[in-house]
């Protein structure tokens, strides 16, 4: 009873998002509103032909950000305006459940443009002339930013003891940097972060291979922000918050509504074929699938996974299929009592046998949720193979552990007509 209970408490967790309950669940955009954030990015510096390609590097940098676990289906996609897509190169990003503007914002984050720029010759201009010069008229782009780096950490100056950034490059931006470095000695390498100068460092000698280390007068926090923010993606391009708004969800609460009521007729459903089929068995399955329903429901909370109606589809889907194990090892049960068996040796030979089969659906199952999730084009995809992977997975420890344990207790040596009609199958 403890699993039936388990289950009706996740029941009524999840009926309590429909009342804002304290411990609701997260919806997406389908189900419920959310946060329309509407950035201009700024491609002026970037090739015509390479505008495209930076547009979807930006789009997968600001998805890995908001959607660093691949469970929050947020919706990020590139659009052109004007007329024939002669315009502004935009980007659309909306966020399930996000309603305060300024969450919105912190959920994206600010991703520091790193940019490394060569100082042009300013031997022929005075200091006065220099100081009213403005960065983009001193400094010379490069094409060295920061989506050349691979990884970003932290180390300590040993003279000074102060935080230093140091960067290691990708291969494309190892060759760039050996190449800037061995053309331009004596010149010096302006370090920007996002449009202000962090460190103007002059160039000694050729650097051919290794990391590069930035030190600005970090303080400690700063770097860890620089660091972490570095790792996470830093943005090809940079862009501006042109517009945010609060949209309403798509569905609503009627398609929660009739989720949870698939759910629970399903539920309702699979339990009286159960008993009636296979008895004291199939009531043993039914209190399983309770605990499979509230491992489930468990599961989504503290990862947290967003629910959509793909993913409500794909958890009924999985309640249905985590019945199959058991109905295997029933079969085998029945047939093992066919024999003369008793109860407690049926039970043994029916487990054996039952595995094999079980063991390979479910692989079988959680493959095809593994390339649907690697290989989906859109969230909402992604979401459905991962709460199928989910169920499967939970189904399998549900029919094996528990199952297993509640026919085990109930088990007996008996041969009798009573016993065998409990354990039996059928409606006679």
């Amino acid at each position: 009873m403890i699993f039936v209970a388990a289950s009706l408490v996740g029941f009524f967790v999840y009926k309590s998002e429909m009342s804002g309950g304290r411990f609701a669940f997260r919806l997406g955009l389908d189900l419920k509103s959310g946060a329309h954030l509407v950035y201009r990015a700024d491609t002026k510096s970037v090739p015509v032909g390479e505008v495209t390609n930076a547009m979807k590097s930006l789009r997968d940098v600001v998805e890995r950000r908001v959607n660093l676990f691949g469970v929050s289906e947020p919706i990020v996609q590139v659009e052109r305006g004007g007329a024939f897509g002669a315009g502004e190169n935009r980007l659309i990003v909306e966020l399930p459940g996000i309603t305060d503007v300024k969450e919105a914002a912190a959920q994206i984050g600010k991703t520091p443009l790193l940019e490394f720029k060569l100082m042009k010759d300013v031997s022929g201009f005075s200091e006065e002339e220099i100081k009213k010069k403005t960065a983009d008229e001193l400094f010379t782009d490069t094409g060295l930013t920061g989506r050349l780096v691979s990884r970003a950490t932290i180390s300590f100056n040993q003279t000074t003891g102060e935080p230093v950034v140091v960067l290691a490059w990708l291969s494309e931006g190892e060759k760039l940097f050996a190449k800037l470095t061995k053309e331009n000695v004596g010149k010096t390498l302006g370090i920007f972060l996002d449009g202000t100068p962090i460190s103007l460092p002059v160039i000694r000698e050729e650097i051919a291979s290794g990391s590069t280390e930035i030190s600005g007068d970090f303080k400690i926090e700063e770097a860890r922000t620089l660091v972490r923010d570095l790792n996470y993606g830093a943005l090809p391009v940079p862009v501006a918050l042109a517009s945010v708004q609060t949209i309403g969800a798509s569905l609503g609460t009627e398609a929660v509504a009739a989720g949870v009521r698939a759910g629970l007729w399903a539920f309702a459903i699979i339990a009286a074929f159960l008993v009636l089929w296979y008895r004291l068995p199939g009531l043993l399955a039914t209190l399983a699938l309770g605990a499979y329903v509230a491992l489930n429901l468990a599961i989504f909370k503290l990862i947290p996974v967003t629910l959509t109606a793909a993913g409500i589809a794909g958890f009924v889907l999985s309640m249905g299929m985590a019945v199959d194990a058991n109905i295997l090892i029933f079969a085998r049960l029945k047939e093992e009592l066919r024999k003369g068996k008793v109860v407690t040796d049926a039970l043994k030979e029916g487990f054996a046998r039952a595995w094999p089969s079980i063991r390979d659906s479910n692989t079988s199952s959680i493959i095809t949720a593994i390339i649907l999730y690697y290989f989906a084009a859109t969230p909402v995809v992604r979401g459905f193979a991962l709460v199928f992977g989910f169920g499967v997975v939970v189904s399998m420890f549900t029919a094996i552990t528990a199952s297993r344990m509640f026919l085990y207790a109930l088990g007996t040596q008996s041969n009798g007509s009573v016993a065998r009609f409990l354990f039996g199958s059928g409606i006679k």
